[in-house]
C-alpha cells in the first residue's frame, strides 16, 4: 500500500506510544486536589484523564461532543450547549461562543481541520504525543470501569462513548481560538454555503452598524502580581495567581500535580482538564496567566475576478488564485426523532477563511471578500508549551521557553523565581503586523483591523525563530525585574506603577500588543495602588501581606466617587435621598461579605459610570494609576438621580438599603446558599472580581458566571515552593461528590489552605491513592 506523506505523520504519532505499558499511582489529598505519579508522559496522562473523569466525566464528554461537531445529532440543532443548574454541569462556552447547535457544529467541523492538526502533533513533541495518548486512554479506561455509574447528569446518554486522540487534539483546538476564530465563528458559518443552493452574490458591501468582534470578553480575565528580591522579606520570589475564570463551562480549572521523576513535576491547574499544568509552580518558579489586551488576529479584504460567478477566485500579487472548500456534513436530529444530514461549504484563500458579517460592513460581493487571519487556528504548541514551562528553573527559562515554542494562545505571564526575579511577558500568538504597516496604505479599515489582501508586501512578517506569521521574542513586550511586576488585563505598558513598557524603537510594539499611553481600568489602578502602599507601608513584604492585597475588596470607583456624592447629598435637600446617602455614610467602601451599603452603591454606580463627564481632572498618561479622578461639580446632579433609581430600584426588590453584601450574592450548591465577597472587577474597581450570572432580584445576585477561580500564592525558601491555595467552586460538577462544594465555604473566609507539594505533606493529606496499570 502505498503511504502518503500525512499517513506516514500518522503512523508516526500512533508508533511514540504502541507498545508502551502504563504504571501510574494517582494520589487524592484533602479537598480532592490530585497528584499523579507516572515513570513516563503517557502514564501521566492516563492518570489525568482518570482523575478528570472521576470529578467531571459528563463535562468531558459533552466538551468532547461539541468538538467533534455532534450536537445537533443529540440534542437538535436549534437547542444551545447545556446550561448549569444549581452549579451541577454546564458545558456551554457561554463566555465565548453562543451559537444554537447546528451552527456550533457546521464551526467545529468546517473551521478546524484534523489533517493538519495531526500534522502538527507529529512535527512537534514526542513528550506531548504521548501525554495526549495517554490521556485518550485513561479517559476510556475510565468509561469501561465506571460505565454503570455515571453521574445523573449523564448516565445511560448515547453521547458519552469513548474517545480517540483526535478528539483531544480537537479539544485543544478550541481553547486556543477563544481569542479569535471562536469570536468570528458566526461570521463564519455565515460565509458558508449550502452546496445544493444556487449561489447569489452581494452586489454591495453591507452598511456597518456595529464594531466587529474582539474576541474574549472585556473585563473577563485575571490579576497576577510577582514580587521579588528587592521588596520580599527573605529576598525570594513571591507569586500571586488569581485568574477570573468561568465557574462552570468547559473552561473550569482542575487541580492537578503531575510528575515523571526527572522531567517533570509541576503542581497548579489544568485547563478544562488537560494533562497539564496551565497555571502553576515548580520547586524554582511559579507562574500565572492573565488575558492578554493583544489581537491575535487581523482580517484581509481580497480583491475577486468578477468573471467567476462563484466568487471564489482572488488576485494576490497580480495573479489569480482559486480558494480552497472544505465541505462538511452535520446530522441534525428531527422533532420526530429522525436524523437529516446537512451539508455546508466553508473557502479559505491563503490567509485564513472567508468571513461574513454585516453588522461589521463585512461581506461577499462579486468584487471583494473577507478572510479572518487566525493566528491560533493551526496552533498546535498549547501543551508543548505548558510542559516547557513547567521545566524551568527561573524566569530567563521560562522566558526561553515561553518563545522558543510560542504556544500560548491569548494570555500574558507574570512569574517569580527563587532567586528574587520576577517576570512579565506579553509571549501570546500574535500575527506579525509591524507599525510601519499600520501607517502604511496596507490598512485598508482600521476598525475591522483589514488590511490589502492582494499583495504579499502587506500580509504578515516572519521573526528569525518563530512560528510563521507570528512574532518573535525580539519584537514582543517583557521586562524582567527585581521588585515587582502585575498586570490585571491591561495594555503591556503598565506591568509596573512607575516605569512604563515603552517597545523597541522607533515605532515600539505593534499596535495588535495593545494601545501605550492609555487609560487602563479601575481595577488595574486598585491594583497597582494596593502594591504601592504595601510597599510603602512594609518596605519588604511578606506572603501573608500579598494574600491581604487580595482579599482587601476595597472598591475604587467607592473611594473616589463617594465623598463627593456625599456633599451633594448634604446640599440637595431632598427626602429621597435620606436613606440611600445616610446608607452610603455608613458604608465601608468594600465588598465584604458583612460590607452594608455595597448592594446600593453598585446599582448606582452601574448607572453613574455611564456618565462620559464625570471626572474634573482627565486621564494623564503621565499618571495613568491617580488619573481620571475628581468628580466634576457639573455631574452632581445626575450622580443624585443615579442614587434615587438605585434606591427605588432596591425598594422595589424589597432589598434592604443597608444590606449585607453576602445576604444578595451568593452561590447556590445543594440548596445551600455561600456568601460571596467580591465585587465586578473593571466596572467598580474591585481587585477580586466576580460577575454574577443576573441582574439584582428580590433574592439578590445569584450565582456566579466568572470570577475569581482559582488562586494560588507561593513563595521559596531553602528547600524549594511554600505553596497556599484554593479553587473556589471546587473539583467536581457531580452534587454528589465531597468535592462538588468543599472549598466554597474556604472562600468566602478569605483562606488559604497550603498545597502539599513535596511526598511528605502529600502523604500527611492524602485521602486515598490507586496505581493503575494496563498492558
Amino acid at each position: 500500500m502505498k503511504l502518503t506523506a500525512l499517513s506516514l505523520l500518522t503512523a508516526l504519532v500512533v508508533s511514540d506510544y504502541a507498545s508502551a505499558a502504563i504504571r501510574t499511582e494517582v494520589t487524592r489529598t484533602t479537598r480532592g486536589v490530585v497528584h499523579v505519579k507516572a515513570t513516563d508522559y503517557r502514564s501521566l496522562g492516563y492518570g489525568a484523564a482518570y482523575a478528570y473523569a472521576e470529578d467531571n466525566v459528563c463535562m468531558l464528554a459533552d466538551t468532547v461532543l461539541t468538538v467533534r461537531g455532534e450536537r445537533s445529532r443529540y440534542f437538535g440543532g436549534t437547542a444551545h450547549a447545556t446550561s448549569p443548574q444549581n452549579g451541577e454541569y454546564g458545558a456551554g462556552l457561554d463566555l465565548f461562543f453562543k451559537l444554537p447547535n447546528e451552527q456550533s457544529d457546521f464551526f467545529f467541523k468546517g473551521y478546524l481541520d484534523l489533517d493538519q492538526l495531526r500534522a502538527g502533533y507529529a512535527a512537534g513533541s514526542a513528550d506531548v504525543r504521548e501525554l495526549l495518548a495517554g490521556f485518550t486512554d485513561g479517559y476510556n479506561r475510565y468509561l469501561k470501569d465506571k460505565r454503570s455509574s455515571l453521574p445523573k447528569a449523564c448516565k445511560n446518554a448515547a453521547w458519552v462513548k469513548p474517545i480517540t486522540v483526535d478528539d483531544v487534539y480537537l479539544m485543544i483546538a478550541e481553547k486556543a481560538l477563544h481569542a479569535s476564530g471562536e469570536a468570528f465563528a458566526a461570521a463564519i458559518v455565515g460565509a458558508s454555503r449550502d452546496p445544493e443552493e444556487p449561489v447569489t452574490l452581494a452586489k454591495t458591501m453591507p452598511k456597518a452598524v456595529t464594531s466587529m468582534p474582539t474576541g474574549i470578553p472585556a473585563g473577563v480575565g485575571s490579576n497576577a502580581l510577582a514580587i521579588g528580591s528587592e521588596a520580599s522579606a527573605n529576598g525570594k520570589g513571591i507569586l500571586l495567581g488569581n485568574p477570573h475564570y468561568p465557574w462552570s463551562s468547559t473552561d473550569r480549572f482542575y487541580q492537578i500535580h503531575l510528575t515523571v521523576p526527572g522531567r517533570y513535576d509541576a503542581m497548579g491547574v489544568s485547563l478544562g482538564g488537560l494533562p497539564i499544568v496551565a497555571i502553576g509552580f515548580n520547586r524554582n518558579v511559579a507562574w500565572s496567566h492573565t488575558v492578554t489586551a493583544a489581537k491575535h488576529f487581523t482580517t484581509f479584504r481580497l480583491a475577486l475576478d468578477p468573471s467567476d460567478p462563484t466568487g471564489t477566485t482572488y488576485y494576490y500579487d497580480g495573479a489569480p488564485r482559486k480558494m480552497t472548500e472544505r465541505t462538511v456534513s452535520v446530522d441534525v436530529l428531527q422533532p420526530d426523532g429522525s436524523v437529516v444530514a446537512k451539508q455546508r461549504t466553508f473557502y479559505f484563500s491563503h490567509q485564513g477563511a472567508v468571513i461574513v458579517l454585516p453588522q461589521a460592513g463585512i461581506g461577499w460581493t462579486a468584487d471583494s471578500a473577507f478572510v479572518l487571519g487566525d493566528a491560533n487556528r493551526l496552533n498546535t504548541r498549547l501543551t508543548e508549551q505548558w510542559l516547557k514551562m513547567g521545566q524551568a528553573d527561573d524566569v530567563h527559562q521560562l522566558q526561553g521557553a515561553i518563545h522558543a515554542v510560542k504556544g500560548l494562545p491569548w494570555v500574558n505571564t507574570v512569574a517569580a523565581d527563587r532567586r528574587g526575579n520576577t517576570l512579565y511577558s506579553d509571549g501570546s500568538v500574535v500575527p506579525h503586523m509591524t507599525t510601519d504597516k499600520f501607517l502604511s496604505p496596507c490598512l485598508l479599515v482600521p476598525d475591522l483591523l483589514a488590511f490589502d489582501g492582494t499583495r504579499s508586501e502587506c500580509g504578515w512578517g516572519q521573526d528569525a525563530g518563530a512560528p510563521e506569521g507570528v512574532f518573535g521574542e525580539a519584537n514582543a513586550p517583557a521586562t524582567v525585574r527585581q521588585d515587582y511586576v502585575g498586570n490585571s488585563n491591561d495594555s503591556y505598558w503598565l506591568s509596573h506603577a512607575r516605569e512604563p513598557l515603552t517597545g523597541p524603537a522607533p515605532f515600539g510594539y505593534s499596535p495588535l500588543y495593545g494601545q501605550a499611553g492609555a487609560p487602563v481600568s479601575l481595577r488595574t489602578r486598585i491594583a497597582f495602588k494596593q502594591i504601592e502602599n504595601m510597599l510603602e507601608e512594609e518596605q519588604f513584604v511578606r506572603m501573608d501581606d500579598v494574600q491581604d492585597l487580595m482579599f482587601k475588596n476595597r472598591v475604587y470607583a467607592g473611594e473616589l466617587v463617594v465623598p463627593a456624592l456625599l456633599r451633594a447629598c448634604a446640599k440637595a435637600l431632598d427626602l429621597r435621598l435620606l436613606a440611600p446617602c445616610a446608607a452610603l455614610t455608613g458604608w465601608d467602601r468594600k465588598a465584604d461579605v458583612d460590607s452594608r451599603g455595597a448592594v446600593l452603591f453598585r446599582e448606582f454606580w452601574n448607572i453613574a459610570r455611564t456618565n462620559p463627564n464625570l471626572w474634573s481632572i482627565p486621564f494623564d498618561p503621565a499618571d495613568p494609576v491617580n488619573t481620571p479622578r475628581s468628580v466634576a461639580p457639573a455631574a452632581e446632579p445626575a450622580l443624585l438621580a443615579a442614587l434615587r433609581t438605585a434606591s427605588a430600584k432596591l425598594q422595589a426588590a424589597g432589598v434592604p438599603l443597608y444590606g449585607r453584601l453576602g445576604d444578595y450574592q451568593t452561590e447556590t450548591r445543594n440548596n445551600r446558599r455561600h456568601a460571596l465577597h467580591g465585587g465586578q472587577g473593571d466596572e467598580d474597581g474591585t481587585y477580586s472580581t466576580l460577575q454574577m450570572r443576573g441582574a439584582l432580584t428580590p433574592k439578590g445576585y445569584q450565582d456566579v458566571a466568572w470570577g475569581t477561580s482559582y488562586i494560588h500564592l507561593v513563595g521559596f525558601d531553602n528547600g524549594g515552593p511554600v505553596a497556599k491555595g484554593l479553587l473556589a467552586y471546587g473539583q467536581s460538577v457531580n452534587p454528589q461528590s465531597a468535592h462538588y462544594a468543599d472549598q466554597l465555604p474556604l472562600f468566602t473566609q478569605k483562606r488559604l489552605p497550603t498545597l502539599p507539594f513535596t511526598e511528605g505533606q502529600i502523604k500527611a493529606e492524602r485521602i486515598r491513592s490507586q496505581v493503575l496499570t494496563e498492558r
